[in-house]
């Protein structure tokens, strides 16, 4: 019987994982070691008891009474606190999913691999932030890391058996988010609850602002290059509104392979999943006469400058990744919160990486962990002030 935790479970991924496995036969196809959450202790106690969670953890300190209270009886673990999810990853198991949002997964994440076995990331900071302290996490542990983005899925699939050696260039597609057809005049005036509306994806309100923004989109390229070790200039961006094309692997003989699946998560989670086999998933197939047509065209930089900083972040190396990601978090924080416009979180990004520029240590390889969240801080503080 196979061994899964879901780290993020009460996400829109992680629930999405927790559905499959239910779907897969729940606790008598899989034993789960870990599920974890953050504040919605209902839910997250929902899950551990269907599954028979061996522990679950919430991120929240202060919430482990309602925890404990909520799973009262069922056997199963309660615990809660940075450090408990990290005692979490270290339970061993076959098959992780990494869907904690932001830089909080990349410790358990870390952690994880060391126990080997597969860990399937959808925290695409993890990469951003410290991509070579995950090859080499993984390289010791003799784990694997399957991607559950589904534009890196898409990639992951289409390249197949083939040496990088044929490839001439990697596409992702974007959806352009809530404000792809805006006036460029209006987006200053864009509020949250307007931001916080994915036109074909059901996310979290972060992930969604961030699609609007395309942050989330300029991230992915920075995964794709560590991911598949490709060349900044090998990665392109093609705005897609129907979402239909994931990837595209374009060769050096002028073919090109694309991805092409609904939008629906379950797919690139599923893929992972059963690895490196395929297995029936509830995804509905397409059919393509009844969409008729798909269109295309290329991103805007002046309405998405995050896909111009996440060039540059690349071409730095380095903490770069890590401080990009940090004050865009904080930014993104701010937005929210009403204290900046939704066109001021980029500038805020530029002017954080142009101040930490020579003081991290852009182009040097993070050394260790403690290195990538010493960074991290000083970035948020950064973009904070």
């Amino acid at each position: 019987m196979r061994r899964i935790s879901i780290f993020g479970a009460t996400g829109s991924i992680g629930a999405n994982g927790v559905d499959l496995i239910r779907r897969a036969g729940g606790p008598g196809a899989f034993h789960t070691v870990a599920l974890t959450g953050g504040r919605n202790i209902a839910r997250l106690a929902r899950m551990a008891r269907d599954l028979r969670a061996e522990v679950a953890v919430t991120a929240h300190p202060g919430l482990l009474g309602d925890l404990r209270d909520a799973l009262a009886g069922s056997g199963v673990e309660a615990a809660a606190g940075p450090q408990a999810l990290i005692e979490a990853a270290r339970r061993p198991s076959d098959w992780v999913l990494s869907a904690i949002v932001g830089a909080a997964g990349l410790a358990p994440g870390l952690t994880a691999l060391a126990q080997g076995g597969v860990l399937a990331l959808a925290n695409k900071e993890s990469l951003v932030c410290a991509g070579p302290l995950l090859r080499r996490a993984a390289q010791a542990g003799g784990a694997t890391i399957l991607p559950v983005d589904s534009e890196h899925s898409a990639i992951f699939q289409a390249l197949g058996q083939d040496d990088l050696e044929s490839v001439k260039d990697v596409t992702i597609t974007a959806s352009g988010g809530a404000f792809r057809d805006w006036p460029l005049e209006r987006l200053a005036a864009a509020t949250v609850a307007e931001a916080s509306t994915h036109p074909n994806w059901a996310m979290g309100q972060r992930i969604t602002i961030d699609s609007a923004s395309m942050f989330n989109k300029a991230m992915e390229v920075i995964e794709a290059k560590e991911f598949f070790g490709l060349r900044p200039d090998q990665i392109r961006v093609l705005v897609h509104p129907e979402s239909i094309i994931h990837a595209l692997v374009g060769h050096v003989d002028g073919g090109t392979i694309a991805h092409l699946g609904a939008p629906d998560m379950r797919h690139a989670i599923g893929f992972a999943l059963n690895w490196p086999r395929r297995a029936p998933l509830p995804v509905a197939p397409l059919d393509l006469a009844a969409l008729g047509s798909l269109t295309f065209r290329a991103p805007d930089e002046i309405r998405w400058p995050a896909l111009r900083l996440a060039r540059e972040v690349m071409t730095a190396g380095g903490m770069a990744g890590a401080v990009f990601n940090a004050a865009k978090e904080q930014a993104l924080d701010d937005f929210i919160g009403g204290r900046i416009r939704f066109t001021a979180m980029a500038p805020r990004v530029e002017m954080t990486l142009e101040a930490l520029s020579a003081r991290a240590g852009f182009g040097d390889d993070p050394a260790d962990l403690e290195t990538v969240l010493h960074w991290d801080r000083e970035a948020r503080k950064e973009a904070a002030a």
